[in-house]
């Protein structure tokens, strides 16, 4: 999830194994270590514009690295705060690990994939409950950090932990009714899914995003799952992406080729080439717009280039405001 939202759930986390009098400084040291595993974006290299993909809630993010990351964010703070705070060596471990620990298991309730199991497993965990960004959920946690370190009371961190624990769970109790509702629609087009996936759309868990596959197409629709009458948004759909179809010229012991592997890997095999952008490949599972095939982020490839030049990543936002504007007429409709 975003920064904030990370710093608040460590923070909130920390302030449970504090006294009243040191509340404020485990909500600083906890929010601190909650963000500290997405320092993941600095592995990157410029010669190899997809291995930030590939490291970005890698290593940092899994369950096996938790002990090794509060040891880690605890040395650090150790040194620079522990003297003038009069806190133990052991208070700092404690509440960086319990900040460090929430940050994977947060991100999996998101839809973009974290490596828990990492290093038994490079699976990218997704459990499709909440927007990477979502207001709704971090504004209340965030009164409740505040108040409980201002008021030196657990009782606000307690009630801000419900909130949070209520609204995940109501996120995956809506993308299970997304789900059902797009084998209803597949169902009504005569297709069975090979595969069907939803997803929140941006900020939100009222209107989702659906995708399956069926017919060697991918099939996008949104929809909004409602106590009484649910919506459907109808979308658009593309053909899998098919190299020797869509891109015979490509030598497949190229960079290009191993590259388009590796973008398949992260995308969990929903990619298609773009429609409107010769030579692009796209991750259909993210858009601005839910019932859209209007890619966030791609790769291109080039038949000009020679067999050791990597393949570029991308990423697209346009017409965001527009699109934001009619997210929220889908949120408000009746």
């Amino acid at each position: 999830m975003d920064p904030l939202t990370q710093g608040v759930i460590g923070g909130i986390v920390a302030q449970t194994s504090a006294s009243k009098e040191q509340i404020g400084k485990a909500s600083l040291l906890g929010a601190l270590a909650g963000m500290a595993p997405d320092l993941d974006v600095l592995i990157r290299s410029a010669n190899d514009p997809l291995l930030a993909l590939e490291f970005h809630r890698h290593f940092t993010h899994s369950l096996f690295f938790i002990p090794f990351g509060g040891l880690i964010c605890a040395t650090v703070f150790y040194l620079l705060v522990a003297k003038r705070w009069q806190l133990t060596f052991k208070q700092i471990l404690i509440w960086c690990t319990l900040g460090y620990a929430t940050h994977g298991l947060l991100d999996a309730f998101t839809s973009y994939g974290t490596q828990l199991l990492w290093p038994f497993s490079n699976l990218r965990v997704a459990w499709d409950g909440i927007s990477v960004i979502d207001p709704l959920f971090t504004l209340p946690i965030l009164v409740g950090l505040i108040a409980a370190a201002r008021t030196q009371s657990h009782r606000f961190a307690t009630v801000a932990m419900v909130w949070g624990a209520l609204y995940l769970s109501l996120g995956l109790i809506q993308h299970e009714r997304a789900l059902n509702l797009g084998k209803e629609i597949a169902s009504s087009r005569g297709h069975l899914p090979e595969r069907l996936e939803a997803k929140p759309s941006f900020a939100n868990i009222l209107v989702w995003k659906v995708v399956y596959e069926a017919d060697n197409h991918f099939y996008v629709d949104a929809v909004r799952p409602g106590l009484s009458e649910s919506k459907h948004w109808s979308g658009d759909n593309i053909p899998i992406l098919d190299i020797e179809r869509d891109f015979p010229w490509l030598d497949p012991t190229s960079q290009q080729a191993r590259d388009i592997e590796r973008f398949r890997w992260f995308s969990a095999g929903y990619i298609a080439a773009d429609k409107t952008a010769p030579n692009s490949i796209i991750d259909i599972r993210y858009s601005m717009l839910p019932h859209e095939i209007k890619p966030l982020w791609g790769i291109r490839i080039s038949p000009t280039e020679d067999i050791n030049h990597p393949a570029t990543y991308y990423t697209e936002r346009n017409d965001s405001q527009t699109a934001l504007e009619e997210l929220i007429d889908m949120l408000e409709a009746i």
